[in-house]
């Protein structure tokens, strides 16, 4: 593009230089054909393209100011003028040719009407038998593109078709974003092409003005892309000091950048299709060819007839993907909700089971923030960084629902969250301060494909301004920044909806606690009484009930040692039976008694190195240990903790016995460990920042999991009492209990078969 205007040389250059080309008065047409241009009234020629020497031989200067009987017969002339008053800018085939020189090629009369004048434009008749309408190909293709329900299978539809009427190498659809750039979604190609499937285009690759001639002109086609154009005569328009408006015309020349940007793509022929959605240019069907190629104006009236069919329908098509994306949320956002409301816990609701906070629509992570905790969901950024985003938030935002798909932007410290959380939506839990709910979006596909390098503008010795293309269509990568996919409206309307759901839940759940709450000092009080009779009971069954039960064992005894000679051998079988049950009975008298002051005596706190109790226990299981041919290893060393050194103590010792006991390898291994979050275990979520998580693991007989709860049942025995050294199964529900008064839990991880790991926590806050 040359530029002389001294303002513009004076101006700052950049990628808008383009936009300020007039490229609806070039005063110049495509060669392939020829243009005359006839006053409106007396329909003599006012204008004529300088090649019509070569396709007519006839100069064009002789043609200028003349009628049109120099070419056609009187009988043309007169349709022509009958048709004057019917005419728009809307191009329209006559149906006649002009065969007015012998030995040149027929030409068919394409005419229009603008800018005052009457456009006679001739383009050489083909040869081609596939000149006419295939109303049986018409039919297939607008039953394809009716029946496409989803945008992307309509789009690509809509390129095979074309490709198929017009022989292009390559025929795709390219899409505008909000800003402009664009993508190609579509396409339809040779097979030794390369694919621009996925690729994207600034918005500099088509400007202003030439967006606003695609709204006006549905098609533009240049056959032969290597052309030198044929220029007006004279340029300027008759009365006026510009060319005329060219912005209908089918010959009209294009930009010269334009034509050496089809060169460096290596098109040497090109259509393109404008669709046009609401009045607004949605994009465009763009064909190209390698070689030159002239394809027939009824062939390119039936493919923009296809461009309009799809105009008219990519709404509907839109609205369908839109309606379906929005089905899909609503069912995924009934079922969480569902979740919510029935889960005594609403975060538990939000996270432990399918559907979760994160499914409702399309997001890369999510986080739960309430009460202290963070609980994240897929990729998200680390519990730091969201607690500096949820000071930000407190800081910079009083909206119950807020979004960005530029978090950047708003904060330089979103930089550092950008590859996963360039956007977020935030919906606040009101009640208060850092209780949200966030769901993240990554940047934008962070390197982005773009098509060709980067334009550059180059100031020639003799002062002109000349805005090069790419040099190349190789593609290279362009980083986009701290943006994500922009937030739809229906995932806004649905982060707002889960708000207030959530609201009403903790709502109904705090009406239900205030009239409850008439009724807690009388559950108190008989809570204490009820915790008074049961001291009552553990007293009962250590002193009276426990003194006649030695009774009966003592006497079974003498009976068996006095008269065991005078009974015979069933007798003296039923008096030994006597014994066992006195003493198994005597077990789980003690079992409970043990049970029941677990959960009732205060813990004795102090700091307790957990490897120096460790060692405590195993030094007295040792004997034990030796028998089973049991090795024990403590994996890294142990931390201090504040805790009751007892119960602890009485924890450990059960977990170890039980890995040695339940096992039948020869050689047993057991190790024992303090579990964090590095090391991705154990499987449940726990939070680090308040808990030690202590595991005990064996290689022994290991657990089905369905019966993982169970074991932890006061005396609930999972084998025969014969089996593994017997026991009353009270052990684990008294270890539970102990761990629970220290705010924590405990827990087992086994499949049959595979040993068994048993974790338990201990609060770091006691």
């Amino acid at each position: 593009m040359n530029y002389t205007d001294e303002r513009l040389l004076n101006a700052e250059i950049d990628l808008t230089n383009c936009d300020r080309e007039p490229i609806h008065i070039p005063g110049a047409v495509q060669p392939y054909g020829f243009l005359l241009c006839l006053d409106e009234q007396t329909l003599r020629i006012v204008q004529a393209s300088e090649n019509t020497l070569t396709m007519l031989g006839i100069p064009a200067e002789e043609l200028v100011g003349n009628s049109m009987e120099r070419l056609l017969t009187a009988e043309r002339v007169a349709e022509i003028e009958q048709l004057r008053d019917t005419l728009t800018e809307n191009a329209r085939l006559l149906g006649t040719r002009l065969d007015y020189v012998d030995g040149q090629p027929f030409y068919k009369i394409i005419l229009h009407r603008y800018d005052q004048l009457l456009w006679l434009e001739f383009e050489p008749v083909t040869e081609s038998p596939a000149n006419g309408v295939d109303l049986p190909f018409l039919n297939d293709a607008l039953g394809k593109m009716l029946a496409a329900t989803k945008v992307l299978e309509f789009c690509q539809y809509t390129v095979e078709q074309v490709r198929l009427i017009t022989g292009f190498d390559r025929v795709a659809i390219y899409r505008f974003a909000e800003d402009e750039s664009g993508e190609i979604i579509a396409e339809a190609k040779h097979e030794d092409l390369d694919p621009w499937l996925g690729l994207h285009y600034p918005a500099t690759d088509i400007p202003k003005q030439a967006r606003a001639m695609y709204l006006k002109n549905w098609l533009r086609f240049i056959p032969d892309a290597s052309y030198t154009p044929a220029r007006l005569l004279p340029v300027n328009k008759p009365g006026a000091n510009r060319p005329p408006d060219m912005t209908y015309s089918v010959l009209r020349s294009v930009s010269p950048i334009h034509l050496e940007y089809l060169h460096n793509m290596g098109s040497a022929a090109t259509m393109t299709i404008s669709l046009i959605r609401d009045g607004q240019l949605w994009g465009m069907v763009t064909c190209h060819h390698r070689t030159p190629r002239l394809v027939s104006y009824e062939l390119r009236d039936l493919c923009q007839f296809i461009g309009k069919t799809f105009s008219a329908l990519i709404k509907t098509k839109e609205q369908h993907d839109e309606q379906e994306y929005q089905l899909r949320i609503r069912e995924t956002q009934v079922r969480l909700l569902e979740h919510v409301s029935s889960n005594d816990d609403f975060v538990a609701g939000l996270y432990q089971q399918k559907p979760t906070l994160m499914d409702v629509f399309d997001c890369g992570g999510a986080a739960i923030c309430f009460d202290g905790d963070i609980i994240t969901l897929g990729l998200a950024p680390t519990k730091g960084q969201i607690q500096d985003l949820l000071a930000w938030l407190q800081e910079n935002v009083q909206a119950d629902v807020f979004y960005t798909n530029s978090y950047a932007q708003l904060n330089p410290a979103g930089v550092e969250v950008r590859p996963v959380a360039s956007g977020f939506i935030a919906i606040s839990l009101a009640d208060a301060p850092g209780n949200y709910i966030l769901w993240f979006r990554p940047e934008v596909l962070q390197t982005v494909t773009w098509a060709g390098q980067s334009q550059k503008v180059e100031r020639l010795a003799d002062g002109q301004v000349f805005l090069s293309p790419r040099q190349s269509f190789e593609a290279w990568k362009q980083l986009v920044e701290s943006t994500s996919a922009p937030w739809k409206a229906i995932e806004v309307e649905a982060a707002r909806e889960i708000r207030l759901h959530i609201s009403d839940v903790r709502l109904k759940v705090f009406n239900e606690l205030q009239a409850r709450a008439v009724t807690l000092g009388r559950l108190n009080a008989e809570l204490e009484r009820s915790n008074d009779e049961l001291d009552s009971f553990a007293y009962v069954a250590s002193h009276d009930l426990k003194e006649p039960l030695r009774g009966i064992h003592n006497y079974s005894l003498f009976l068996l040692e006095d008269y065991a000679d005078q009974l015979d051998a069933e007798g003296v079988n039923k008096l030994q039976t006597l014994v066992r049950l006195s003493q198994r009975m005597e077990g789980l008298i003690e079992s409970l008694l043990q049970l029941s002051r677990a959960g009732r005596q205060d813990l004795v706190l102090e700091p307790v190195d957990v490897d120096d109790l460790v060692a405590g226990v195993l030094d007295l299981i040792s004997p034990r240990l030796e028998q089973t041919r049991t090795t024990v290893t403590i994996v890294e060393p142990l931390p201090t903790i504040t805790c009751d050194r007892v119960r602890v103590q009485e924890v450990f010792h059960n977990l170890l016995t039980n890995a040695m006991r339940y096992s039948d390898k020869p050689e047993k291994t057991v190790e024992v460990g303090v579990a964090s979050e590095n090391k991705a275990e154990p499987k449940r979520i726990v939070n680090y920042d308040d808990f030690f998580v202590f595991y005990v693991r064996d290689n022994g007989i290991g657990i089905d999991p369905k019966h993982h709860e169970n074991i932890f049942k006061i005396f609930k025995r999972l084998h025969a009492q014969d089996k593994y050294g017997g026991g009353t199964g009270a052990g684990l529900a008294i270890a539970r209990k102990m761990v629970e008064k220290h705010g924590g839990n405990l827990w087992v991880e086994s499949t049959l078969g595979q040993g068994a790991t048993f974790y338990f926590s201990v609060s770091k806050h006691l």
